[in-house]
């Protein structure tokens, strides 16, 4: 019998929210991001879903463009890191990639490069994340140069927020003060807004959005906002119990002897571990959902193998579904547990748990 290991996909839910998403801008068009397997979720499938909706899709390299144009996906194709190498360019050209520029030395190897071909490029602006970007002061010179060189059919703006999912701090309006000084001169269109910035942050909004964890139904805010309210879960990770047991009180479960019985208890081992993705850091108490009752871990995770308090479920057995993040059970209320974010949880999950689609 196989492993009751999956991860159901709603790709309904997921066209929900990209369409939750350029609600937030009805004027916007807005680059769905799949990059990383779209989270977790399955990039191909999900752009195809996607298709008769998305601008745009965003990713992080070529490698993962290349992988949607093999699929039939026609829509623009922004990398969102750019090219890393010069020899690139002629992939770039030929399946009119729009790639992220973020150095001087990528603004120099267009300069050099020579092609029938011209494709839109992206300016990325340092405004106070310091990650990736160019400096407020290279900005001017580099759009002129971009706008001379032959492959280049027009030049767009962008920066990413470093505290956006924190909408009472100001780092946020300190970076859009920053764009808006430096843009103000030049005329050219502008994406600015994440997915905690197409919630929360309207003012940024412009002419392009970036949805991207919120396309999965995931919340990068730490308390409610009224559109994350109203997101669908892209996934539900769900396994089977498959042994329970009476533990006496006094007695301990599980590697390291964490979880110590304050009474006998009814404990359930599911078939998911941190070898399948589910972190091995997840505390006593984490919540999950058995025969759609909520109840929590009990002991530390293990590599293929979990364990769980049935006590006050008296109808679970074995066999009985557990979901560990979904529809019913938010992935980000698990993240807090986790003392993670909603990110890794979605994109750790190995190939051996097996996707499943849904409409």
């Amino acid at each position: 019998m196989s492993r009751k290991v999956r991860a159901d996909i709603h790709l309904d839910a997921i066209v929900h929210n990209y369409r939750l998403a350029k609600a937030q801008a009805p004027t916007a068009m807005a680059a769905a991001i799949v990059k990383a397997n779209a989270y977790g979720h399955g990039a191909v499938p999900v752009a195809r879903a996607l298709a008769n909706d998305a601008d745009a899709f965003g990713v992080a390299c070529v490698e993962e463009a290349m992988e949607l144009r093999e699929a039939g996906l026609r829509q623009p194709i922004i990398l969102l890191e750019g090219f890393f190498d010069a020899d690139e360019l002629p992939l770039i050209a030929e399946h009119g990639f729009w790639p992220a520029l973020h150095s001087e030395h990528q603004v120099r190897w267009l300069e050099q490069f020579s092609s029938p071909a011209r494709f839109p490029v992206w300016l990325k602006l340092d405004t106070g994340m310091h990650r990736l970007g160019v400096a407020p002061d290279q900005v001017e010179s580099l759009v002129a140069r971009l706008r001379q060189c032959e492959v280049v059919s027009e030049v767009l703006l962008m920066t990413h927020f470093a505290r956006s999912d924190e909408p009472s701090l100001p780092m946020t309006r300190d970076q859009l003060g920053c764009f808006d000084r430096v843009a103000a001169q030049l005329g050219l269109g502008a994406s600015l807004s994440n997915s905690a910035a197409v919630m929360a942050w309207p003012e940024a909004h412009r002419q392009w959005l970036r949805p991207g964890i919120m396309l999965y139904g995931a919340t990068p805010f730490g308390e409610s906002n009224p559109v994350a309210d109203q997101l669908r879960a892209g996934m539900t990770l769900s396994s089977e119990i498959i042994a329970v047991r009476e533990v006496p009180a006094g007695e301990t479960v599980g590697y390291g002897a964490t979880f110590s019985c304050d009474r006998t208890r009814r404990i359930g081992t599911v078939a998911m571990g941190y070898g399948d993705g589910y972190p091995r850091h997840a505390r006593n108490g984490t919540p999950v959902l058995v025969e759609g009752v909520r109840t929590s871990l009990a002991g530390r995770v293990s590599m293929d193998m979990l364990t769980v308090d049935l006590t006050d479920i008296p109808q679970a057995d074995i066999g009985s579904r557990v979901e560990l993040w979904g529809q019913r059970l938010p992935v980000s209320e698990v993240a807090q547990w986790c003392d993670t974010i909603p990110y890794t949880l979605l994109t750790c999950l190995t190939p051996r748990v097996p996707r499943v689609y849904s409409d």
